[in-house]
């Protein structure tokens, strides 16, 4: 074992635990903390809804953080039988849009959270 290893610098305070390289135990117990409060703001976040619209409002959903689609409007106006496919794209585009939002939210919340350490999340 190298010598002073685990252990602070002559007249240093703090120091790591043996075997840990230097970490330490403040450094642990911050790590732990911003662990707690991801898993708390991500169960947050997954609860929440997110809303969006298509076709200047036409068509409007509403989506969790977990991209479950919970609620869709249609304007009854805008169903013609001629032009399902109109419909059906605005649909689409009203989900993708509510579920970006969610995506967006998420991250920004995220690295709000974690100081731009550019987590995988």
């Amino acid at each position: 074992m190298a010598k002073g290893f685990g252990r602070p610098p002559m007249g240093k305070k703090g120091g790591g635990m043996p075997g840990m390289g230097g970490i330490n135990m403040d450094m642990i117990k911050q790590a732990q903390k911003m662990q707690q409060e991801m898993e708390r703001l991500q169960g947050e976040l997954m609860e929440k809804e997110y809303t969006a619209t298509a076709g200047g409002g036409v068509v409007t959903a509403t989506v969790t953080g977990k991209h479950v689609l919970t609620k869709l409007e249609i304007d009854p106006d805008a169903v013609d039988p001629e032009d399902v496919e109109m419909l059906q794209d605005m649909v689409i585009a009203a989900v993708n849009e509510a579920n970006r939002t969610a995506m967006e939210d998420m991250s920004d919340n995220m690295g709000k959270l974690t100081g731009g350490l550019n987590l995988p999340f």
